[in-house]
């Protein structure tokens, strides 16, 4: 291959190292990791919520029922006052009943009560267990982008090595001159120092070179340059 043509193999390595590298810095900086961990963090901490309100309801639920079953042996006990002849007066007896059905109302009360917490339970249990699902689902990809984190970096590893050790045994067959002025150039153009030039056309900076200028490059035996952009020209036909 010619000398500028080595230049343009040089090029091509170079902007592969760059995309390579940069691959690499995304991969270490661990955003998607990062990201797949916070959501699944997020779903098991909305499932611990959960599962302590259906806590709280259980201990809720526990006392209304003790509740009630004590304000229902009351009831039966009172009852039974009632309706035994213990007691004759009739004053006596209206109390008793007015008792009676005082503890009927708070019974039917804190039935109620439990009715609707149960209700609301059910609710929370459909929210647990969803975010359980989701738990579980995002902690698997966690595990998965884990994975595959670890193969790319073993992978971009491998290429970077390769395309590393390709421009090293390239760099003697590029002119020290012209290198150095291409090592300046990537630095100052983004990382693309040398642009091939096909039909007139800069292909670094897309310009069209005038038809004299493209002509003076043609005859000119120096290092060539795009009137555009000032990367250094290879001449493709």
């Amino acid at each position: 291959m010619d000398p500028a043509g080595r230049l343009l193999e040089l090029q091509e390595i170079d902007l592969d190292l760059d995309r390579l590298n940069a691959e690499l810095t995304e991969l270490q900086a661990g955003r998607e990791l990062g990201s797949a961990r916070s959501e699944a963090d997020a779903a098991e901490a909305e499932l611990g919520e959960h599962r302590l309100r259906l806590a709280a309801m259980d201990r809720d639920g526990t006392r209304l029922e003790h509740e009630i079953d004590s304000l229902r042996q009351r009831s039966s006990a009172e009852q039974r006052r009632l309706y035994d002849g213990s007691i004759a007066n009739a004053k006596e007896l209206g109390s008793l009943q007015h008792e009676i059905d005082n503890l009927a109302r708070r019974i039917s009360d804190r039935e109620d009560e439990l009715l609707a917490m149960l209700e609301q339970r059910e609710q929370v249990e459909a929210l647990a267990a969803d975010a359980e699902t989701r738990t579980t689902e995002l902690r698997d990809r966690v595990a998965q982008v884990e994975s595959r984190s670890q193969g790319d970096s073993g992978r971009l590893g491998s290429e970077l090595a390769e395309r590393s050790a390709a421009r090293e045994a390239l760099l003697p067959e590029v002119d020290g001159e012209v290198l150095e002025l291409y090592e300046a150039l990537r630095r100052q153009k983004k990382g693309v120092g040398a642009a091939a030039i096909v039909d007139g056309v800069c292909q670094g900076c897309h310009e069209q070179l005038s038809a004299m200028e493209f002509d003076r490059l043609k005859r000119s035996d120096g290092i060539k340059r795009c009137e555009h952009c000032r990367r250094i020209a290879v001449l493709r036909a």
